[in-house]
């Protein structure tokens, strides 16, 4: 009986590990079976240099497959057009397999795709071992899942430095450039590429032509790709130029709120989520001059699975930043804890709303401040964060940043 048992128990793991090698051999057919794989991964910016790095191949003639996995998870196909990616339960790095197998199916000539992955191992079991790009981006290095890549600046840059595979070619900021991305770089025999900001002057021309807002870092990235890959330059610009934000993406809209109605502004700058790049948002805003003559609200979203984030917070707030807001509205699941541990040394005022529907939120707003304002929502788009992008969007007019 022992024996039978145990044939039988051997057979279905003999059959397992036939499942998984077959598998395997399928992904890597598929993927060689795309000429150009392009991954982009790093702490902010990825869902918008995979878009302007697929727009700008899509300008040039090529056929290309790339997916974001911002705000909302989207498959972007070869004529342009979004598809949402629906998911069940927890988003998995085997969903990769899934695209690649599309991009082989469509006969695609370049797959740009935003890397899932935070934790080390995981991050180079997407990149390394199922996509094998020849093309890997790192946008920046920031402070941001601090549970699963590390507390410090280099644990972080170690975490992505592993999703480097063999005889790679990467794209890094030279701001952003640590020694340990050179070292791993050397080691597997690929090349960095420092992309220098002096060398792109285009940006100030061209970025009041885009959509959206795009920040510098992102655009400059993307052109260095696409002038690595032998786009010309003017074309590649074209092409970013017609690329679709990000629901995520820095965005602004004006509307008339209350009774009697005050003129307000709304900002989405949810999908910062850091204190350190919610401030390159808010130097951007100072350039348009919405402040001017308005007050400030912060409305600053917490998740329950974020808690990182909320102490990144917490510690801004203690040492004093963000003090040129009057008001901070927080909303969440660590909403009343965040307030209760505050050092309130400024003259800011905070308020806890407990509500969860965007219209009473607003309503809530529109109690606390009855004059003209500018409403920033910051810190998570998950939840709240994104019900309100959709309900300004609604309600407000875009306003072109």
């Amino acid at each position: 009986m022992f024996i039978r048992e145990l044939l039988v128990t051997g057979g279905c793991a003999a059959f397992f590990v036939l499942y998984l090698l077959v598998e395997r051999l399928l992904l890597a057919q598929n993927a060689r079976s795309i000429p150009l794989r392009i991954c982009v991964t790093g702490t902010r910016g990825k869902s918008s240099v995979t878009r302007l790095i697929a727009a700008s191949l899509r300008g040039a003639g090529f056929s290309v497959l790339a997916k974001t996995t911002g705000a909302k998870p989207v498959l972007i196909l070869p004529d342009g057009s979004e598809k949402e990616i629906a998911r069940r339960g927890t988003p998995t790095i085997l969903e990769e397999k899934k695209i690649v197998k599309i991009g082989a199916k469509l006969g695609v000539q370049a797959l740009v795709l935003e890397l899932m992955s935070i934790h080390p191992e995981s991050i180079f079991v997407e990149s390394v071992q199922m996509l094998r790009p020849h093309v890997l981006v790192i946008t920046n290095v920031r402070q941001d899942h601090l549970a699963q890549m590390g507390t410090s600046r280099e644990d972080i840059a170690r975490c992505f430095a592993s999703s480097i595979p063999e005889r790679c070619t990467v794209f890094i900021p030279q701001e952003e450039c640590l020694p340990v991305f050179q070292k791993t770089a050397e080691k597997l025999g690929s090349k960095i590429i420092h992309v220098h900001s002096e060398t792109f002057e285009e940006y100030i021309q061209s970025k009041e032509k885009f959509s959206s807002f795009e920040f510098e870092q992102n655009f400059r990235l993307a052109l260095a790709v696409s002038n690595f890959l032998g786009i010309n330059k003017e074309v590649a610009m074209e092409g970013m130029e017609k690329a679709l934000p990000d629901f995520g993406s820095l965005k602004v809209w004006t509307a008339e709120i209350g009774t009697p109605s005050c003129s307000w502004y709304f900002v989405s700058g949810f999908a910062a989520n850091d204190p350190e790049s919610t401030r390159l948002v808010l130097a951007r805003l100072r350039e348009k001059r919405l402040f001017v003559g308005r007050k400030m609200i912060g409305l600053l979203n917490f998740r329950g699975d974020r808690g990182d984030r909320t102490l990144q917070w917490l510690e801004a707030m203690n040492e004093g930043a963000f003090s040129e807001f009057h008001r901070f509205v927080l909303v969440g699941e660590h909403a009343a804890a965040f307030k209760k541990k505050l050092k309130l040394t400024n003259k800011t005022k905070f308020y806890v709303l407990k509500k969860r529907d965007p219209g009473e939120i607003m309503a809530q707003l529109r109690v606390i401040e009855n004059k003209e304002a500018v409403l920033v929502g910051m810190g998570n788009m998950g939840g709240i964060g994104e019900s309100l992008v959709d309900y300004w969007d609604n309600i407000g007019k875009r306003y072109d940043i």
